[in-house]
């Protein structure tokens, strides 16, 4: 293949992905109610969706959920990869290794029906969860960030050098001394990456909390999935583009922490 056919083709593949990105950005500009029709720049579509009240509250809802959910499938995903890593025979190994990674392959569709399912049953037989809302929602998403936390730490994990460990043991350090001093500074990248990806997935689910959530719980993909279905509005273009500017900010600052030294 020549280089200026595969020029077009990357170039086709670039447009094909960005140039709708662009037209949203731009629509979230147009002073007319119909997006598809330019009537002039406007801001007043993000001053009406910063109005708007259940919106507000779906955005904070799923901020929330997102910041608890990161939280323990770090915690977890970490505890978990420790104990395949450092644990290497163990009674049940392969069920456990099972189950953890279950999540990365299995639908959606599925992972929800089955939540959904054992929170009735366990409220039927216990009386809680008293109803589908944060909780629920919260420890579906844990559920399944879980295993990606655990992927990515286990990873980082299997490239430490023991012979640290080893050495500051060698040396008088106690075990906890040795994680909180050796060990957690070296996992800070990977933990800070599993975070961010938890985050991230729970931000962006739809299909897990539409099974597991109640009424009055309404998280951001659900606001916007039921927005859309009446009808792409300019509200929906303008919280597109505040996210997409929220996340070039984070690509940003990201870049920079990473070369400090650079410009």
């Amino acid at each position: 293949m020549t280089r200026p056919a595969l020029f077009a083709i990357v170039a086709f593949g670039y447009a094909f992905l960005y140039i709708p990105v662009m037209l949203l950005v731009v629509y979230s500009f147009n002073a007319s109610k119909l997006v598809t029709v330019w009537g002039g720049f406007s801001l007043k579509w993000y001053g009406e969706l910063l109005g708007n009240e259940s919106l507000l509250n779906a955005a904070w809802l799923s901020l929330r959920i997102a910041t608890i959910n990161a939280t323990f499938a770090v915690l977890f995903g970490t505890l978990a990869a420790f104990a395949l890593n450092r644990y290497r025979r163990f009674r049940g190994r392969t069920g456990f290794e099972l189950l953890l990674t279950a999540p990365l392959v299995m639908p959606d569709v599925i992972i929800g029906l089955s939540l959904l399912l054992l929170f009735v049953s366990m409220q039927q037989l216990l009386g809680w969860p008293a109803g589908r809302g944060l909780t629920t929602i919260g420890i579906a998403h844990i559920t399944f960030s879980l295993a990606y936390a655990a992927v990515v730490i286990r990873a980082r994990i299997s490239q430490l050098d023991p012979q640290l460990e080893e050495a500051a043991m060698d040396l008088g350090a106690r075990p906890f001394t040795v994680f909180t001093r050796i060990t957690l500074p070296l996992l800070t990248p990977a933990l800070l990456s599993a975070w961010l990806l938890a985050f991230t997935l729970s931000l962006d689910d739809l299909v897990i909390a539409s099974f597991v959530s109640g009424p009055g719980s309404t998280t951001l993909p659900m606001w916007i999935y039921s927005s859309v279905r009446l009808g792409v509005t300019p509200e929906v273009n303008a919280l597109a583009t505040l996210m997409l500017a929220f996340v070039a900010i984070v690509v940003v600052l990201a870049a920079r922490l990473r070369t400090p030294g650079q410009a």
